[in-house]
């Protein structure tokens, strides 16, 4: 990776199976979260960030994703973009099996800001794979979203999962912020604020209250 302060805006999984398909996103409203993906996209064009846009597949068979279904097609939203690169990913990371990590070091991108969907799953498994690789990474908090699960562990709700994923990834991971925040943020060359585990953690522990009491 790159050391460099040149940025690549990351659009993973912008995919009608999330808006009009099986699994449509529940918090924050998909009408808000396209919004802001357009409005980022937008942004990314005037100031010339490259958009790199990502296209989840899944065998024929597959009960989501399958490739040339309807619901797997990228979403109007993102399907005319300008996209300076484009991947088509079977896993959540988009990383993983695909050329991503070497075209951003062939374009010297040190930044990548994230969004698209879901929060939990193929956000945050790129997310974290970026960092890990070495990339600082950004993540547009509402131009994202999740949906509630129940399984044999219980049941969370989509607002829980995206707002609690948003706060580890804030606490570590990403500079967590509005897109409204990212676009001043690139009009001002202001850092977006990042924050650490053990900070994260301390305010938790002062709020609350002493155990038995």
């Amino acid at each position: 990776m790159s050391a460099s302060s040149r940025r690549a805006l990351i659009l993973i999984d912008v995919q009608n199976e999330y808006v009009t398909g099986n699994l449509p996103i529940e918090y924050p409203d998909v009408r808000l979260s396209l919004r802001n993906i357009a409005r980022a996209a937008q942004a990314a064009v005037a100031a010339q960030i490259p958009i790199i846009v990502v296209q989840n597949s899944a065998p024929v068979t597959a009960p989501l994703f399958a490739k040339g279904t309807p619901g797997w097609a990228l979403h109007p939203v993102v399907a005319g973009l300008p996209a300076a690169h484009s991947i088509e990913k079977s896993l959540p990371s988009a990383f993983t099996g695909t050329d991503l990590a070497a075209w951003l070091t062939g374009q010297d991108i040190g930044i990548l800001t994230v969004a698209g969907y879901m929060t939990h799953n193929c956000v945050d498994s790129t997310i974290k794979h970026a960092l890990h690789d070495g990339w600082q990474v950004e993540h547009l908090y509402d131009a994202t979203g999740s949906v509630s699960y129940a399984n044999q562990v219980g049941t969370v709700s989509a607002e829980a999962i995206h707002r609690a994923f948003s706060v580890v990834l804030q606490s570590r991971f990403a500079a967590v912020l509005t897109t409204d925040a990212w676009i001043e943020a690139l009009t001002s060359g202001a850092p977006p604020q990042r924050d650490s585990i053990f900070a994260s953690n301390q305010r938790a522990r002062l709020s609350l209250p002493p155990l038995g009491g």
